[in-house]
């Protein structure tokens, strides 16, 4: 039974799962995992994990009763990012990865490399302003900050392209999260751009690059022993895994937009031609000649989970409580920033909000309020992109979120948009395996339509647009009428962490 391997490192799980030729799960895993919020605003992770992990998955992969007689064609490989995580010359980490956008450390360098090069200049060259998101920002924090860090490393990688080093030995980055390193990679030319490595990665031996479904190399002896995979098996890039997800569910051609349902929602629409706007990501696709305009929010399912923490109740009570809550939770708005806000606002500072509480709301009011936040938050994404040019035709919903229909109903009222709900929505590791797939078919690729078909279509409530569009309208004031206090609240809270740290 001929069969591919895809795993996929994410921000609270890696998850893992066995396909065979034909884009059926044959075996799936899953390792729990948390990230480290040392200081207001760090988010990082021990980028050990990652190979650890990876390991034990596929050993439980290649173990599962169906897995009998499976023949792994390929391996591929997935994870979140933009991350940086830097390794000394032994492949040794020489600190925790920084992680994505929700890590907003980065506050002070983005200023300074503004002002430096100029927003023009970077827009120019990389295609987007530098934000929280931006990875040369990172890598000059850790110059900045942890100067004897900085001097021992040697190396920049990503997870996918951590699994790939330890599985293969190639040290490779995929031109995807290579425009994500913000302002490093030049995105009209897909390469490098020297100058800029030179003054703020000097010192880095740079990955080379090339597309998230190219093989990067074959899976070493050492590896095999480690994995139980066969040397000598192909192991693609890999890439970054929001772009990996779009690819698990055929969206991403020209005029799709992929909505991720996950800790964070994160948001790609797919053109042919460069869109730049501040508010917004521009990206190279994660295929040759395709072009990205992406955003994301900071918290979608991470806020969902603070709640069942902070209620004590489990998802089944909270969503039929939000269900009997109604649309607008019975006149409650909140603003879903609890860790900073990314796109369109790009804001660090930002933080939660809940307006119209009073003492006959409950659970179930919050648990509704903090659905359509995350709903409001896609709609100001999806408009800002249609704004910047974005032709959007098709979107497609991906992630574990999807597994819940309020969920789903809630965006596509607020937002107006139809949404197809494939088959599959594990996300990134079948993206991953399907990548994997193709990469060693040759002529005889497989096409993701076969492999995951659209089984749900989810429209939205007419009678409930004049509702949507009045709380869009209140989510967008709220904000700008709050944010001179919130700002002032999150130095605040800065200062509370620092004095209270240990040393």
């Amino acid at each position: 039974m001929r069969c591919t391997i895809g795993v996929d490192i994410g921000t609270s799980s890696s998850k893992g799962v066995l396909v065979s030729e034909h884009g059926e799960i044959i075996a799936q895993s899953v390792r729990e995992h948390e990230v480290q919020r040392p200081h207001t605003g760090w988010v990082e992770m021990d980028g050990t994990i990652w190979w650890d992990e990876f390991v034990a998955i596929v050993r439980d992969l290649l173990a599962a009763p169906d897995a009998s007689g499976a023949e792994v064609a390929a391996v591929g490989v997935s994870g979140m990012g933009p991350c940086v995580l830097l390794a000394d010359d032994d492949d040794v980490p020489v600190r925790p990865a920084i992680l994505y956008g929700v890590d907003t450390r980065s506050t002070a360098q983005i200023a300074r490399m503004t002002d430096e090069l100029g927003v023009d200049e970077i827009t120019r060259v990389g295609g987007s302003t530098l934000t929280s998101q931006a990875g040369g920002a990172k890598i000059a924090w850790i110059a900045d900050e942890e100067p004897d860090a900085y001097a021992k490393a040697q190396r920049l990688f990503m997870p996918a392209s951590w699994l790939a080093r330890h599985l293969t030995g190639a040290y490779v980055l995929d031109h995807q999260s290579a425009s994500q390193t913000s302002p490093l990679y030049d995105i009209e030319n897909e390469t490098w751009y020297e100058p800029w490595w030179q003054q703020y990665a000097g010192g880095l031996e740079q990955p080379r690059l090339t597309w998230a479904g190219e093989i990067a190399g074959e899976v070493t002896q050492e590896a095999a022993v480690a994995t139980g995979i066969p040397a000598g098996t192909p192991v693609i890039t890999g890439t970054i895994d929001a772009w990996t997800e779009a690819v698990s569910v055929g969206a991403h051609g020209p005029g799709d937009l992929m909505l991720m349902y996950g800790t964070t929602m994160f948001l790609i629409a797919t053109g042919e031609q460069t869109l730049r706007t501040p508010s917004m990501w521009t990206t190279a696709g994660a295929f040759a000649g395709t072009r990205n305009l992406a955003g994301g929010l900071s918290t979608s399912g991470a806020l969902t989970a603070w709640l069942k923490d902070l209620t004590g109740a489990d998802y089944p009570q909270l969503l039929a409580e939000a269900e009997e809550s109604g649309p607008g939770a019975r006149g409650l708005l909140m603003l879903p920033y609890f860790a900073g806000e990314r796109t369109p606002i790009q804001d660090p500072d930002a933080r939660g909000v809940i307006a119209g509480l009073t003492l006959e709301h409950g659970r179930g009011d919050l648990y509704r309020a903090a659905l359509e936040a995350t709903a409001l938050g896609v709609r100001h994404n999806v408009e800002t992109m249609r704004a910047a040019g974005a032709d959007i035709r098709r979107i497609v919903a991906v992630g574990g979120g999807t597994q819940g229909r309020l969920w789903l109903q809630i965006v596509s009222d607020i937002t107006g948009l139809v949404q197809e709900v494939p088959q599959t929505t594990i996300g990134a590791s079948y993206g991953a395996a399907f990548l994997a797939a193709g990469a060693v078919a040759g002529d005889a690729a497989p096409d993701i339509e076969d492999w995951n078909p659209v089984v749900e279509t989810i429209e939205p409530t007419p009678e409930h647009r004049a509702m949507s569009d009045e709380l869009f309208d209140r989510y967008v004031r709220l904000y700008e009428g709050t944010r001179e206090v919130v700002h002032e609240l999150a130095v605040e809270q800065r200062a509370t962490v620092r004095s209270v740290s240990p040393r």
